[in-house]
């Protein structure tokens, strides 16, 4: 369809891009933990508009704030994403209490915050969100990498499907339609399957599952039980969409 073609809406949560307070002089907020992230993000729309200048299957980035403090200062929010040549289509201030609308208003895919109780109060309101931790800052900035949870993408079983689950298979086959863009090597995507639980199976079905999607998984690893840490820490994923949404489970 047509509209699978449009921009993919992104909202990070302006907390997690500049650090609050922090003033990088110049009147320039400090970089945040996200900061890799949006450059990875704005590499990929760099990479697809080189490959077809008319490219409309493009990231959209929101910048949207709860903070009081940041809102009043709005000039030096606009002018720190300037400053550090960010890419960013719109700016959204929100009280608390009308964050999850304005997501909703502003028809946003993927929600990224830091802040757990955000990103599980948007999540309930049917925003597929991720929460982005500390790790996050060591991502790389040349390459986006996302990280599937199998088991929570996929699972085949329930009928209807919940609405968190239909976010997350919408928003994994539009990347995957983006990762299509690019060739095996040297691709700005790099999307990547885990499945936690079960044996070789599992992971096999999911990753079926996800090529019934459209998307080609560059790598996949099945953990069978074993603790995600030790690969996390190799993979640096920006971020994690998992079956709760909730982020990186320890």
């Amino acid at each position: 369809s047509k509209d699978s073609d449009h921009a993919v809406v992104v909202a990070v949560a302006s907390r997690a891009v500049f650090e609050p307070g922090a003033g990088g002089g110049d009147g320039v907020y400090a970089e945040g933990v996200a900061f890799p992230l949006l450059q990875a993000l704005q590499k990929v729309n760099e990479r697809l508009l080189e490959e077809n200048s008319a490219e409309s299957l493009l990231f959209d980035i929101v910048l949207i704030t709860t903070d009081s403090q940041q809102q009043q200062q709005s000039s030096q929010l606009i002018s720190s994403t300037k400053h550090y040549g960010l890419e960013v289509s719109r700016f959204c201030f929100s009280t608390e209490e009308d964050f999850s609308e304005s997501l909703l208003k502003n028809n946003v895919q993927l929600f990224l915050s830091t802040d757990r109780n955000e990103v599980s109060q948007t999540s309930q309101k049917g925003v597929l969100s991720a929460l982005l931790d500390e790790y996050t800052a060591s991502c790389p900035s040349e390459q986006l990498r996302v990280l599937l949870c199998g088991d929570a993408v996929i699972r085949p079983d329930t009928n209807p499907t919940p609405a968190s689950r239909q976010a997350a298979q919408s928003f994994s086959a539009r990347l995957g339609k983006m990762r299509q863009r690019f060739g095996m090597s040297d691709s700005p995507l790099s999307i990547t399957l885990m499945t936690s639980c079960g044996g070789r199976d599992s992971c096999g079905g999911a990753l079926q599952t996800l090529r019934s999607l459209g998307i080609s998984a560059d790598e996949a690893y099945c953990l069978a039980g074993a603790p995600q840490g030790p690969i996390l820490s190799v993979l640096r994923p920006h971020f994690l969409l998992s079956d709760g949404f909730s982020g990186l489970e320890d």
